[in-house]
């Protein structure tokens, strides 16, 4: 009779075959090696692995979740109506942002934070992708509102049962959570502001400047992913470590995965564009939440350099692992 931990593994290595596997076929045939057919099967395998992953880590039951992913796929992919296939890509990318977050671990240093935001980019890049297969017809604008909407819905709601409910956020997360809505709302509402009602001269200093952008470095970072997701993500899992109250952070960090979503989809950016966008916003994110951090340590905290030593090794509150329920 098979172990626990022989069958952790099993089922941990099988996704990891249903991920690689369907990300080979989206790659074979969207470049036309193998028949179109198998860029969708492909992306049906990858939102299936990704659901059994967000289930299992949320303590849900991931067979079945992971088993209806994929017959609702295949219904798309039979019925390959415009609609379904949209509504397909969302809730791929969705569940991706979602997973991203809830596969990070509490980090006890702030290298260790860099590389939990890190984890959740690419994990949602792999969603990203996935959605693609489906060959949706999209609003870019309408899809990213969405994504991201739903996205937060679900991570509130989950967070919400992490964070030991509304009494758990205590001063320090109500103020966290304030300022994050604060923050999301002026940059969500200064886009819209912008696209629909800025002067001429404000909208093209801002499109000669992202056209600079990508001539100079070739990319341009999203402020909703540099000003408020990596930042939030970053000091949240920084927190979690020393306190519940940095999972109510961790809620703002789906503005870092959600929009990578969004890069991807772009049909007027390459891949490289996208890419090389993502990693200056995770640039200017990281030293953003780096001053936050020592901001916050110095406030709450012990000074010096040996007083901060000390709190990291102390700094020991229990979460499960990464392939473990959270709940």
């Amino acid at each position: 009779m098979p172990t626990p931990t022989v069958s952790r593994e099993r089922r941990l290595g099988a996704w990891w075959v249903l991920v690689v596997g369907g990300l080979a076929l989206l790659v074979l045939g969207g470049t036309g090696v193998l028949p179109d057919v198998t860029e969708g099967i492909g992306a049906v395998a990858v939102t299936s692995a990704y659901t059994w992953a967000l289930a299992a880590r949320t303590g849900g039951r991931p067979i079945v979740f992971a088993a209806l992913a994929a017959v609702a796929g295949a219904v798309v992919l039979l019925l390959d109506t415009q609609e379904l296939r949209t509504g397909a890509a969302v809730m791929t990318c969705t569940v991706g942002a979602v997973l991203g977050v809830m596969a990070t671990v509490p980090a006890r240093q702030f290298l260790i934070a860099v590389r939990e935001v890190v984890i959740a980019v690419v994990l949602a890049g792999g969603a990203a992708v996935a959605a693609v297969g489906y060959a949706p017809t999209i609003s870019l604008v309408r899809f990213e509102y969405t994504v991201l909407a739903l996205s937060f819905v679900v991570v509130l709601g989950l967070v919400y049962r992490l964070g030991a409910g509304l009494h758990g956020l205590g001063r320090r997360g109500v103020i966290a959570v304030v300022v994050g809505s604060l923050v999301l709302a002026v940059i969500l509402a200064y886009a819209e502001a912008l696209r629909r009602y800025g002067a001429t001269s404000v909208v093209g200093s801002v499109l000669d400047s992202a056209s600079w952008m990508l001539e100079t470095v070739g990319g341009v970072p999203r402020p909703i992913q540099a000003a408020l997701g990596v930042p939030a993500l970053a000091w949240g899992t920084y927190m979690r470590a020393r306190r519940r109250q940095g999972w109510w952070l961790c809620i703002f960090g789906v503005a870092a995965t959600a929009p990578v979503a969004n890069g991807v989809m772009n049909p007027s950016a390459t891949l490289l564009q996208a890419l090389l966008g993502v990693v200056y916003s995770l640039a200017i994110g990281f030293v953003i939440a780096y001053v936050v951090i020592r901001a916050d340590l110095a406030l709450t905290g012990s000074r010096g350099s040996r007083a901060r030593r000390n709190e990291e090794r102390s700094a020991v509150r229990p979460e499960p692992s990464r392939t473990r329920p959270l709940l």
